[in-house]
């Protein structure tokens, strides 16, 4: 059991008969005589839709363990991105919905950390930064003094905004959350995974 002012990100519980994955947690101390709420944005395993709720801070809660498994991602097959256990081989299969807008990110060989409770898989980690390479490009233009970032096309047809001196072959720095450019990747060095 867990009281709901301790609710973090990531964690799942058991709430009115359903599984849910803790999106977000804002804890709020009362004052005076008022006691504490934890505001929770909450996503059902099952259905994976979204509730928001404002819980008293003393609320116990049932808790369930989360088992953090690093999958390798194979290829995409329709709707379903494929994962492999690199120590058993063992493949998962997750739908594309349940990885989310970043499915169209993922490379062959790359390795992510994917969450699991009661043996069911329920959120894919990502990065907050992955290094990208640039496919297409206009060269840079003097002439738009104002205009500082130019469109440019990623191996995988996503189109992002760069700065002028970014040529067609570069690999960048993207933030995964917004899809915005953060800076030139420097050469050797390793993207971080999750």
């Amino acid at each position: 059991m867990v009281l709901a002012s301790q609710l973090r990100t990531g964690m799942a519980l058991a709430f009115e008969n359903q599984t849910y994955r803790v999106v977000a947690a804002d804890y709020h101390p009362g004052q005076g005589q008022m006691g504490g709420s934890t505001h929770v944005r909450l996503q059902n395993v099952d259905t994976g839709t979204f509730r928001e709720l404002s819980l008293r801070a003393e609320l116990r809660l049932q808790d369930l363990p989360v088992e953090r498994q690093a999958l390798e991602f194979l290829y995409v097959d329709g709707d379903q991105c494929y994962f492999m256990n690199p120590e058993t081989y063992e493949q998962t299969e997750i739908s594309r919905a349940l990885v989310g807008p970043q499915a169209d990110l993922l490379e062959p060989g790359k390795t992510l950390s994917v969450d699991f409770v009661n043996g069911r898989l329920v959120h894919v980690l990502f990065p907050s930064m992955i290094e990208v390479r640039i496919a297409d490009t206009a060269p840079a233009t003097h002439q738009q003094a104002d205009s500082s970032f130019k469109p440019a096309k990623l191996a995988n047809g996503i189109e992002i905004m760069v700065p002028q001196f970014i040529k067609a072959g570069d690999t960048i720095r993207l933030d995964l959350e917004t899809m915005k450019y953060m800076d030139r990747a420097r050469p050797g060095a390793k993207s971080k995974s999750a």
